[in-house]
């Protein structure tokens, strides 16, 4: 039995790194939970409500909609009809978790194990994660977000920005490839595609436009650098549910900067589908991983008798499911749903029943539980 790490309500920046290290010890070294390195930052209420109307990312470009939701969530917060998040993580590489700065020492050790390994264990390895989205180069895909719309708007003005904005905004959610990449053309092929567009012009190109008057001439062919080479492809392919890389890839009307607004519009929309796909089992990781580390983290005399009654209180809040005919009840509790099919995984891999073993012989009664759910 070692001693408490904290034995106060009130946190310090030594106390959370004394807890983090104890954490980080228990979730890799005997949960052997796989995570991107970790960026904690600890935001106040007023900036954890703008990352809510930024949609959770550090860095977002201007758009009247983020202020929109911005005053929406603060007048009610305000007004004391919803509370704010006690964290918010970040899908990125290092892996960014939020802590409110108002949580008690015991919630902010809830949330370093929610977030920080929980959350961050399943961005680094669900298979939806790996295919669709890249930690590594989203913060850095952001800022030059940000930079590119600010510089249109000095440029092209913001009346003729903020419409291509607007129209891709309404169309994020058909704007995610569901079952399969777009295709990346190689640039040899693009190239050899504009080759071939431009050999095709010239043989069209009828001797009769020399008897025309002086200044009536056809407009000359494009050439290859006057063309965007990803405006470039083969005939439409149909059908094709991604509505914004339809209109990107095939729209005669939109300019090479316009493509390129649509083009950071879809790549959001296809950066937060997995976390839409995933929500039930991500919580329910996430919620399972500081369920397990808490309880160990107990046992061990790591935490008092007061700071375990505050988690338990706490926790059995996030995973309450009201009934259909509860006029609380709003739908499916996510972390419930997800908390309760990790635990009956465990429970399969450690006490099996006869119709466990039916169903689930390839791991029913395994004994060792932590390789089934990290597969899971």
């Amino acid at each position: 039995m070692t001693s408490p790490l904290f034995t106060d309500s009130e946190w310090t920046f030594q106390s959370l790194d004394r807890v983090f290290k104890s954490i980080e010890d228990i979730a890799v070294n005997e949960l052997k939970l796989q995570v991107y390195p970790n960026q904690v930052e600890i935001i106040s209420t007023e900036q954890m409500l703008d990352a809510y109307s930024a949609l959770g990312m550090p860095l977002m470009y201007h758009h009247w909609s983020f202020g929109k939701l911005f005053a929406r969530e603060e007048g009610l917060y305000r007004a004391g009809h919803i509370g704010l998040a006690y964290e918010m993580v970040i899908n990125s590489n290092p892996c960014i978790s939020y802590l409110l700065e108002e949580n008690s020492m015991t919630m902010q050790t809830i949330v370093l194990a929610h977030a920080a390994f929980g959350h961050n264990h399943f961005f680094k390895n669900n298979y939806l994660f790996q295919q669709w989205t890249n930690a590594e180069s989203i913060l850095e895909y952001l800022a030059f977000a940000k930079r590119y719309i600010a510089a249109c708007e000095e440029r092209y003005g913001h009346h003729d920005v903020e419409p291509i904005l607007d129209s891709s905004h309404a169309l994020m959610d058909q704007g995610v490839s569901r079952y399969r990449r777009p295709p990346r053309p190689s640039r040899a092929r693009v190239l050899e595609k504009h080759r071939r567009r431009e050999e095709h012009a010239e043989e069209d190109y009828s001797q009769l436009w020399r008897t025309l008057p002086a200044g009536a001439e056809p407009p000359p062919p494009h050439r290859i650098w006057d063309i965007d080479e990803d405006d470039f492809g083969d005939a439409p392919k149909l059908p094709e549910e991604n509505i914004l890389y339809f209109l990107e890839k095939n729209s005669p009307s939109l300019k090479s900067w316009q493509r390129e607004i649509l083009r950071i519009v879809r790549h959001l929309a296809q950066y937060f589908y997995p976390q839409r796909q995933t929500k039930v089992m991500n919580e329910g990781c996430a919620t399972f991983v500081h369920h397990t580390i808490l309880n160990m983290m107990y046992d061990r005399g790591m935490l008092t008798e007061g700071s375990i009654l505050e988690f338990l209180a706490s926790h059995t809040a996030v995973v309450f499911q009201p009934e259909f005919e509860d006029p609380r009840f709003s739908g499916i509790n996510p972390y419930a749903l997800g908390f309760a099919m990790m635990s009956d995984i465990k429970r399969i891999c450690e006490q099996p029943t006869d119709e466990d073993r039916m169903w689930f012989p390839s791991f029913a009664g395994a004994g060792d539980w932590r390789p089934v759910l990290k597969d899971a």
